[in-house]
């Protein structure tokens, strides 16, 4: 680490070595980002294609695992490393005829693209783990940070998280984009939510906005290929859900671990950035990273590059992956903590920290009277 003169200058020093790797990376950016992203495509159609007839004529387990394998692998690709980077902007500057455009662009996963954009691009990656700012950190029935007031059903948090919640990830994450989430149990903040109000006017159209996402989703997965099986629908249907539980389980898995351990910075409501070189820094405090092969950081949609991604959200996977080791120098001459672990390492830290926040905090009359206690 560089000797600065004062938390200014190392600050500033460290924004202009952030830019630096940005400005180089984007110059390299081009035509063959969307080659790449079109390959992906290719074999994202052809695993649906397998893996939706392997579930659809196999009658015998092998068979039918490997199905159900492929549509994950389908559905895993559409959802973080296609999907995810697309609604970003990664690839707005080839225009709205590749369809991988932004504003156009349409999710093969439950959940309503215009909800998410604003929730998840301009809140989210706004205000990361400012308390009352950013909605992910304030969702529902689950605490993720110390700033959302503790109620007793959070002492069932971890359950719900790994029983409900990940095997539910896509399904979820729409109620709580689309702000019915928020509508029925509100966030335990107040005031932040994804509603403009309470009226019933305004909860119609989260559930409508949720529903338009639903219904013509689950009736391709669950209703048109049961249907095109005969008497075999429920083989269908079982394989059918089997990938979208994976695939649930598979990105709630990686999701999880973006902004949650004891070690991951969070702000109070109303702190902001001193600056560009600041805010960097906070991005990168405020997240983590962990370590997997390219297979799985695809899988991931480089996702295991987060804090990466937070400094640089229009930039595709592959970038990210191509920068990390440049912004992991930046931060350790500067004295930015960089957060990164194996990816079950990531895991554990971040559900011992949910763990922790599910207890109640005892208040300062239970403490003052158990040091009493102890000094008589």
């Amino acid at each position: 680490m560089h000797a600065f003169a004062n938390e200014a200058a190392r600050l500033e020093s460290f924004g202009r070595s952030i830019d630096r790797i940005k400005r180089d990376v984007e110059a390299r950016v081009g035509a063959e980002d969307l080659r790449r992203v079109r390959r992906l495509r290719w074999l994202s159609r052809t695993c649906e294609v397998i893996g939706r007839a392997a579930i659809h004529f196999s009658f015998e387990p092998i068979g039918f695992t490997a199905g159900v394998l492929a549509l994950f692998v389908h559905k895993q690709l559409e959802a973080t490393e296609i999907g995810h980077t697309a609604l970003h902007g990664a690839y707005d500057r080839f225009g709205k005829a590749t369809g991988f455009h932004s504003s156009s662009f349409r999710w093969r996963v439950p959940i309503d693209e215009p909800s998410w954009r604003y929730g998840h691009n301009v809140r989210h990656h706004g205000n990361t783990n400012v308390a009352g700012k950013d909605p992910d950190i304030h969702f529902g029935p689950i605490r993720l940070t110390e700033h959302t007031p503790w109620r007793p059903t959070h002492r069932l948090q971890v359950p719900f998280a790994l029983f409900i919640l990940f095997p539910n990830f896509g399904f979820l994450m729409n109620t709580h984009f689309t702000g019915v989430t928020d509508s029925w149990f509100g966030n335990g903040r107040g005031g932040m939510d994804f509603l403009a109000d309470r009226s019933f006017r305004t909860r119609l159209r989260a559930h409508w906005h949720a529903l338009r996402k639903y219904i013509p989703y689950y009736a391709y997965e669950y209703l048109l290929f049961p249907i095109l099986a005969g008497p075999f629908w429920w083989k269908v249907l079982l394989g059918n859900w089997l990938s979208e539980v994976l695939r649930d389980v598979y990105s709630a898995a990686t999701i999880f671990c973006g902004h949650v351990g004891h070690d991951v910075a969070a702000y109070p409501e109303g702190d902001k950035a001193s600056g560009r070189g600041a805010w960097y820094a906070r991005q990168v405090e405020a997240s983590n990273d962990f370590e997997v092969n390219q297979v799985l950081s695809v899988l991931c949609g480089g996702l295991d590059r987060q804090i990466e991604h937070h400094l640089f959200p229009k930039l595709a996977p592959e970038r990210l992956r191509e920068l990390a080791p440049l912004v992991r120098r930046a931060c350790e001459e500067h004295g930015v903590r960089y957060n990164t672990a194996s990816w079950p390492a990531t895991l554990k830290k971040a559900f011992a920290h949910i763990a922790a926040l599910s207890k109640e905090a005892p208040n300062t009359t239970t403490v003052l009277r158990g040091a009493m206690r102890v000094m008589s």
